[in-house]
């Protein structure tokens, strides 16, 4: 490798995860030159329902799907659009992921790993959309059964919200980073519901230390923390790869297990810091001015994070 090529992929490796595109996340994710699109934007397959909106639609409808090598492993990749209408879950772009992972299942010898960066259902498309969720989450449920491992890697803008935080929810294993956000909920539909004076969702430091990486991580919401960036993430996805939980009745229980006892050790908390001194963080207001490094050192020492109960 000459040296303007070895500074082209260093370059590549250090570019933040979370300003990314999806091509831009995928082109760095996977081995140079390995991806190949299944349904590219030459194909025009585009949401039907858009312009009824007066509203432009995208040739991949926000879901880019395909596969490629990660560190000369086949794999197979989705990957939402977060800039586009917020990488929500729609008729086409839920139909591209859902066809996807039979299509895992069918084979059931190449992972997938699912880059997710939405704000949840389209509501242009509400019921169209609500349906895409509920069939993805089968759909992974069936490629785990068939012994597929479905990995989620979150540290996009729109974050991981509504159908998305379920789609994650459902998956083998968890990446995530500080800048990744993940949730059932977000916080304006918080806010909407429950009023600013309960959820403020322009207070950045409030959502993020809510449904931020940090606190995910640390209360076991995700199975492993990743640096913002192409390399970073890269080095997620193959750790988590080697360690996919069977799915079966005794994950499940295990699973229930953990959420009610972690439902009892921290429900009665009002803040991510006192969640963290409970467990046994000896600075928890630190935890916030950590840089990733630090972060990751102090993750590896809190108990009960690392599990196989997803």
């Amino acid at each position: 490798m000459n040296d303007n090529a070895i500074r082209q992929s260093a370059s590549r490796d250090a570019a933040s995860w979370f300003l990314a595109s999806a091509r831009e996340r995928l082109a760095g994710l996977l081995d140079p030159g390995s991806f190949l699109e299944i349904l590219p934007p030459s194909d025009r397959v585009q949401s039907p329902h858009l312009a009824l909106f007066d509203l432009p639609a995208a040739f991949d409808d926000g879901m880019v799907i395909g596969r490629g090598r990660l560190d000369g492993r086949e794999v197979l990749v989705a990957a939402q659009e977060g800039q586009f209408m917020g990488g929500t879950f729609a008729e086409v772009s839920g139909a591209k992921l859902v066809g996807l992972l039979r299509a895992a299942r069918d084979r059931a010898d190449l992972p997938v790993l699912l880059l997710l960066d939405s704000g949840g259902v389209r509501l242009q498309e509400a019921n169209a959309g609500e349906l895409a969720v509920a069939e993805v989450m089968r759909a992974i449920a069936e490629a785990r059964s068939a012994g597929v491992a479905v990995i989620a890697l979150v540290g996009g803008r729109a974050g991981a919200f509504g159908g998305a935080g379920l789609t994650a929810a459902t998956c083998s294993r968890i990446a995530i980073s500080e800048q990744g956000r993940l949730g059932v909920t977000g916080p304006e539909v918080i806010e909407t519901n429950q009023g600013v004076e309960e959820f403020d969702s322009k207070d950045k430091a409030l959502v993020w230390s809510v449904t931020g990486g940090r606190t995910r991580r640390l209360i076991g919401g995700a199975d492993t923390y990743a640096m913002d960036t192409m390399a970073g993430f890269r080095e997620a996805a193959l750790a988590l790869l080697d360690r996919v939980p069977a799915f079966d009745l005794r994950t499940l229980q295990a699973e229930q297990e953990r959420l009610a006892a972690r439902q009892a050790r921290l429900g009665g908390c009002s803040s991510a810091t006192e969640m963290w001194a409970i467990l046994g963080i000896a600075d928890p207001e630190g935890v916030r001015d950590m840089d990733d490094e630090a972060f990751a050192a102090l993750a590896a020492k809190v108990k009960g994070l690392d599990h196989d109960g997803r």
